[in-house]
């Protein structure tokens, strides 16, 4: 099983929704879109685990990984709806992550709507639905 990310730049921040089981099979996919994040947009970045099955010890030392890469290109990491199962907590180098208790919280302490669509962009992998369904794994 593997993981589906969508990417979408908002106003002032990105939005890096994923679904599906965050494993040691998906962090190279999982930092590869990472990667795509950090390209482009510029400002936070909002990791929307809403969708997510859950995450493993190598999923979530994916997310530590990802707070640091993304804070070298100056984009903070936030999470939004992290899995019940899993609490991703940085150590003393990491930097700093905020979590925010859903996606609506996260967007708006950044002032931000799921509505507002002025300057956005949109990529995904092809297993993301185009019709807001939940993904298949």
């Amino acid at each position: 099983m593997t993981i589906q990310w969508h990417y979408t730049t908002l106003e002032g921040l990105g939005l890096l929704s994923v679904s599906g089981f965050l494993g040691a099979d998906s962090v190279s996919r999982f930092g590869g879109a990472v990667g795509w994040v950090q390209a482009r947009g510029a400002g936070p970045v909002i990791l929307d685990l809403a969708l997510l099955r859950g995450w493993s010890a190598a999923g979530q030392e994916a997310v530590t990984e990802a707070a640091r890469r993304l804070a070298a290109a100056g984009r903070p990491l936030e999470l939004a709806a992290i899995p019940a199962d899993g609490l991703v907590v940085p150590g003393e180098s990491h930097p700093p992550v905020t979590i925010h208790y859903d996606l609506a919280a996260a967007l708006s302490a950044h002032s931000v709507s799921a509505e507002d669509s002025s300057g956005q962009q949109e990529w995904r992998t092809t297993g993301w639905p185009e019709n807001g369904l939940t993904p298949a794994t």
